[in-house]
């Protein structure tokens, strides 16, 4: 009989980093991520994201969460996808990050994002995160440069970039909501550049998913 993760491989890939632990966004993880953005993400009076989704009411967030994973699942495509994880502490989420790309095959370059519910944030689980993903990508995905991007008042967040090793880009204006326009820096850092950590991941579940994500 087949199960979940037959039908769909991506299900069982998991990272593993000494505090955290990601796997790819299920709908019964969908409750605990909604309320850990729900308990707030960022100061109100502030925009970090290049999309202001934090400015909808609860219930429409709480929607748009929902439809968000499913679009993100249903448009994995070869060398076209993202990975999105549930970040777990101690099971429990805490924030997501994702991994993506455009043409794989093409320029073997990722782009990745994340969120931290307020509560955890200050306790190096933002670079952790980072740092796991980014391990993630030059050495099992086979990445040879990763993309980013933060406001540039999100002085914690390009603090994490500048200790992993990227370069600063362009800076770009982006839709800051109801504060009114902002402003993105926009990072890149190349494998070779990559200030590794002292510790390595564990990652589970790639090997069946690779043909989904047209990887070698």
């Amino acid at each position: 009989m087949l199960t979940l993760t037959d039908v769909w491989p991506l299900f069982n890939l998991t990272i593993t980093s000494p505090r955290l632990s990601m796997r790819i966004v299920r709908d019964d993880d969908l409750p605990g991520i909604v309320e850990a953005a729900l308990a707030g993400i960022h100061d109100p009076a502030v925009m970090p994201f290049s999309t202001p989704w934090t400015d909808a009411p609860p219930l429409q967030l709480t929607r748009n969460m929902a439809r968000h994973q499913w679009e993100l699942r249903a448009g994995v495509r070869p060398d076209q996808w993202t990975l999105n994880f549930v970040v777990l502490l101690d099971g429990v989420p805490i924030g997501t990050q994702s991994v993506a790309t455009q043409k794989f095959s093409e320029d073997k370059t990722v782009n990745s994002g994340s969120w931290l519910t307020r509560s955890q944030q200050g306790k190096g689980y933002g670079r952790e995160m980072r740092a796991a993903v980014l391990l993630f990508a030059f050495d099992h995905l086979g990445a040879e440069a990763a993309e980013s991007g933060a406001t540039l008042w999100n002085k914690p967040s390009l603090g994490v970039s500048r200790a992993l090793g990227y370069e600063l880009g362009v800076v770009v204006p982006i839709d800051g909501g109801s504060r009114g326009p902002g402003q993105l820096q926009e990072l890149r850092v190349a494998a070779a550049d990559f200030r590794r950590p002292s510790w390595n991941i564990v990652v589970e579940g790639l090997d069946a998913a690779r043909g989904d994500l047209f990887l070698p």
